[in-house]
């Protein structure tokens, strides 16, 4: 076998050595024959910068500035090598884990692959396709989120449709904690890939970070000429290898065989035919899904075992998102019709998934649904939200946050899903016609995400229809919602008592002499999450009205305040004592020495004040 794959390279050097020149194929010729890898050929190194950033799943900033925004990683660096907390930087909307304590959290899926742990993506393409021999990220803040960077097959500014796309990881790795927040340029080695490629895309884990990581830049580094790569490679079984044909199936699975004289007898499985089915199916359940499927390939009794529908009452395919097709669907299908929980987020992007795969899957499968993640799934249409109001009549939770290329049409179908208790629509396109109607038929609502819905003209609206049509409201982001006032604040603190978490962050229309933070304090003595951020006019007596109605308090932002003293801060900490979480980067009246001696004094709360050099 050896020597015919030396032939074999051999072959493939020489018609090689027809385009190039006489010493490229020699020394490729001398690396093969010496068990080495091939060389690169002479070839120049191109240096680019992203031009465009073509997609990303949350940032800091809003979608009509460019402060903390993913659109700041185009382009050349505009803040490396000072480090600290800069506004030209790329930002992403969440870090450590305070978000997964939250009472909105959703609950976390089974089988998810140990080696997949991403939160956040963005995609970069550059000018000009090369192979990659070098990627650097300038990480100006809290660095050491990346966990992945992949490249894409296709050509993002090209005329024509995107067909057989692949992504291949040139580098991963598991998230890590830098011992300080300076500025740093992230260089790992990557692996060689066999294609040109002008698309980059990073995925992040802040869980370990004690602040927001901030992004400036992105280098592709790369040849134009294909290197010399090892020409044979180990097949891949993904999750679209699911055949389930009798004829593929051996039956050594059966429990027992019928010999000769009418007698059954043992075929040669051992005890591990005794084993109890609940036994078997408890085992399996840890299996990821793509073990789940090789396994069902290998016998008929684990073959039965592994399309139990039971084993698929929740499903994640998350992490498969790169693999992910109307026939990885179709070939599911038939296992999932006990289905409750099903993570499509980040699949189906550049035609792997159409409506036709995914209606057909929905309609199979969407009857016992009761929650749907579709995070940054740019695949949907409106056709496909009216398909999850047909076949979904008992979803009660439904994430389409990033779906900023629906358009505001669809979604009016939401409204039909009357059972709803959770929705995010973080930057979505949604109206206010659409919320409202929302809000008029789901009154079963428990937690609500409109965060940077930029669409929505008038929020004090909102607010009062949720006052009156959403009294159990658990939860409420209104992140950079511009248009909310004191009048609407206070309908929605006085008809939504049982709020336990809410995001008023970068809302400047809200103003503290109003007195409308005190009263929301009043009002929501079960208070657990607030985000003022960003509120330049929050002062003492709003946070002493906090400290004395709001005993449960753990997380509070009062970022960018210049009215808070010291004295105010102490008394919420001692009136606090569930307190984790405060932020008071960039108050003014509380210097670094004044936010050490806090943290001496309640080491229990990670009181958090960025710098800038």
């Amino acid at each position: 076998m050896l020597t015919l794959l030396s032939m074999f390279y051999y072959i493939c050097l020489r018609r090689r050595s027809r385009s190039g020149t006489r010493g490229e194929a020699l020394t490729s010729r001398r690396a093969v024959e010496s068990g080495q890898r091939a060389v690169l050929p002479v070839s120049v190194e191109v240096k680019q910068y992203a031009k465009e950033v073509l997609d990303f799943s949350s940032h800091y900033g809003s979608e009509n500035s460019m402060s903390y925004t993913m659109w700041n990683l185009a382009g050349v660096p505009n803040v490396y090598p000072s480090s600290g907390d800069f506004t030209q930087t790329a930002v992403f909307r969440a870090y450590g884990t305070w978000w997964e304590q939250c009472a909105s959290a959703p609950l976390p899926f089974r089988r998810i692959p140990n080696d997949f742990c991403s939160q956040d993506y963005i995609e970069l393409g550059f000018e000009e396709p090369v192979y990659p021999t070098a990627v650097e990220v300038f990480e100006t803040y809290y660095p050491g989120a990346i966990v992945q960077i992949l490249a894409c097959s296709h050509n993002p500014f090209s005329q024509n449709p995107p067909t057989d796309v692949r992504w291949e990881v040139l580098w991963s790795g598991e998230p890590t904690k830098a011992l300080t927040p300076q500025a740093r340029q992230f260089a790992p080695k990557i692996k060689h890939i066999n294609f040109p490629t002008n698309l980059l895309r990073l995925e992040v884990n802040s869980s370990l970070l004690d602040y927001y990581t901030e992004l400036d830049a992105v280098i592709l580094r790369g040849v134009k000429e294909r290197p010399m790569l090892a020409l044979y490679k180990m097949p891949l079984i993904d999750i679209s290898d699911l055949s389930d044909s009798e004829e593929e199936l051996s039956d050594i699975g059966a429990p027992f065989r019928q010999g000769g004289d009418g007698k059954h007898q043992r075929t040669g499985n051992g005890y591990f035919d005794k084993l109890p089915y609940e036994l078997i199916q408890l085992i399996l359940s840890h299996l990821t899904l793509p073990d789940l499927c090789r396994l069902a390939q290998t016998c008929k009794l684990l073959h039965q075992h592994c399309c139990d529908p039971l084993q698929y009452t929740q499903l994640s395919l998350q992490p498969y998102w790169a693999r992910l097709s109307d026939a990885s669907l179709g070939h599911l299908q038939s296992r999932c019709t006990l289905l409750q929980r099903l993570n499509l987020s980040w699949t189906g992007n550049r035609g792997a998934l159409t409506l036709t795969g995914f209606s057909s899957f929905m309609k199979a499968c969407g009857l016992s649904l009761v929650c749907l993640e579709m995070s940054c799934c740019h695949f949907l249409n409106e056709a496909c939200v009216e398909v999850i109001s047909q076949t979904c009549p008992v979803l009660q939770e439904l994430n389409l946050s990033s779906c900023d290329r629906l358009h505001p049409q669809a979604f009016t179908h939401i409204s039909k899903l009357t059972h709803l208790r959770r929705l995010v629509l973080y930057r979505t396109k949604i109206e206010q016609t659409a919320i409202l109607n929302i809000l008029t038929f789901c009154t079963e609502l428990r937690h609500l995400n409109l965060g940077s819905c930029v669409r929505i003209e008038d929020y004090d609206v909102v607010a009062s229809m949720l006052a009156a049509r959403s009294r159990s409201l658990c939860s409420l982001d209104l992140w950079r919602c511009r248009n909310l006032t004191d009048r609407g604040l206070a309908e929605l603190v006085s008809g939504c008592r049982m709020l336990e978490e809410l995001d008023l962050g970068w809302c400047p229309t809200l103003q503290s002499s109003t007195g409308c933070f005190q009263q929301l304090a009043r009002c929501l003595p079960q208070l657990r999450k607030l985000f003022l951020t960003a509120n330049r006019t929050v002062c003492d007596s709003d946070i002493e009205e906090l400290a004395a109605c709001c005993p449960s308090l753990q997380h509070l932002d009062i970022l960018g305040t210049r009215l808070v003293s010291v004295a105010s801060l102490k008394k919420l900490l001692q009136s606090c004592p569930r307190l984790i979480l405060l932020d008071v980067s960039f108050c003014s009246q509380l210097d670094t020495r004044v936010v050490q001696e806090l943290s001496g004094l309640f080491p229990k709360v990670a009181i958090k004040k960025s710098f800038t050099q």
